[in-house]
């Protein structure tokens, strides 16, 4: 038998486990500084330093925890892996649901601005008409997900249980929204239940919106100077910036040993992406409770272990007929002639700010764009409102 129950949760960390991590903090060994200019070669020594020492000090996670208990929260079991996850009903009748899924090094953490003005549009300056119900799942092998136990969990896998996990809730008809893996996830939503998915929207979106070898000459003389720009910042994104995705994509495990044995190593593993990212700053706490969310629950290695699974995976983009909306902030890389080759295309929106962390950095473009290409492909039937 299936167990199929939906049970409520609350984040209760044990008191020893906050000691426990001050007490790793305090007894750090610090790797001396590398000459070369500041970033150029990973995290500067100062800048983790004086980061650590306010998380050591100052962060208060108690007021974070209860933050996150204000939201209501779930888990279930789906295709025997604990899923954790948000359900945060509109009080809107007409309200549409909608899945928003998070990447690495994120978590459900990169939402919390979002959350009111998608749900409750009425009391943030919107029309009640755009109004969602929320589903926010942790990814399988993240955070209050806890770690996953056997392979072949990559987005395909994962959206078959976020498919699972709507229709548990009894969700008819509903879209998808992710960046980073959550635009691989997402897409793949749609691909699994395309009987339910109204839409699917993706920011940060790499893997099915991006060439996959060096564009012809021909292809080039067709880019725009935007488009150009992109196609740079992937390029030095492989040759200067992936170094952390080859680990994780062929050796999670070794990786899992210092950064769960480390705070501070698992600090510095998720801040560099944060600066490399992002082109808004974005507050030191809420990017301390997002390492929380990985470092309490010891799933490091288990969250990397993603990106093994999705080079590892039989599961490449097929052709996906479910409307398909696209918001390319300053920072991210789709091109839309090659979206478009796995992807129906019905919503194009380009940024001149935000970066990767969308949600964190532009939430009011974010909740922008969504409201219209939501809007566009069709709200709920009279059966959704109940």
């Amino acid at each position: 038998m299936t167990n199929e129950a939906i049970t409520p949760f609350r984040i209760g960390i044990p008191p020893a486990d906050l000691d426990d991590l001050r007490r790793r903090l305090a007894a750090t060994r610090w790797a001396g500084p590398l000459p070369g200019a500041p970033w150029e070669r990973g995290v500067p020594v100062d800048d983790l330093r004086e980061l650590a020492s306010y998380w050591a000090a100052e962060y208060d996670w108690r007021r974070h925890e209860a933050t996150l208990n204000e939201l209501p929260q779930f888990t279930t079991t789906v295709d025997g892996q604990r899923l954790h996850f948000l359900h945060v009903r509109s009080a809107e009748p007409g309200a549409l649901p909608l899945l928003l899924s998070h990447g690495w090094p994120g978590s459900i953490v990169e939402f919390l601005d979002v959350i009111g003005p998608l749900s409750d549009p009425r009391r943030h300056g919107g029309d009640p008409a755009d109004a969602f119900h929320l589903v926010i799942p942790s990814i399988p092998g993240f955070g209050l997900s806890g770690p996953v136990d056997e392979p072949g969990w990559d987005s395909h896998r994962i959206a078959g249980a976020y498919a699972e996990l709507m229709a548990r809730l009894g969700y008819e008809r509903y879209g998808a929204q992710g960046g980073d893996f959550g635009a691989f996830i997402a897409p793949d939503l749609g691909r699994v239940d395309p009987d339910h998915v109204v839409g699917v929207h993706v920011n940060a979106a790499t893997v099915g919106f991006i060439p996959y070898a060096a564009p012809t000459d021909d292809e080039l003389a067709t880019f725009t100077e935007a488009e150009k720009a992109r196609l740079a910042r992937k390029d030095r994104f492989l040759s200067e910036g992936n170094g952390y995705f080859q680990i994780q994509a062929t050796r999670p495990q070794t990786l899992a040993y210092g950064l769960t044995d480390s705070p501070v190593g698992q600090l510095a593993w998720i801040v560099e992406k944060f600066h490399e990212w992002a082109q808004q700053p974005i507050d030191r706490d809420r990017i301390l409770t997002n390492v929380m969310l990985y470092w309490l629950t010891g799933t490091a290695g288990s969250a990397a272990n993603l990106y093994y699974e999705a080079t590892h995976s039989t599961h490449w983009p097929t052709p996906s007929k479910v409307p398909t909306g696209v918001a390319v902030f300053a920072e991210d890389v789709a091109i839309r002639q090659y979206a478009e080759k796995s992807n129906t295309i019905v919503h194009w929106s380009e940024f001149d700010r935000g970066g990767h962390f969308a949600a964190l950095e532009a939430p009011d473009l974010l909740v922008s764009d969504v409201r219209a290409f939501f809007r566009a492909v069709g709200r709920p039937s009279a059966s959704d409102r109940a």
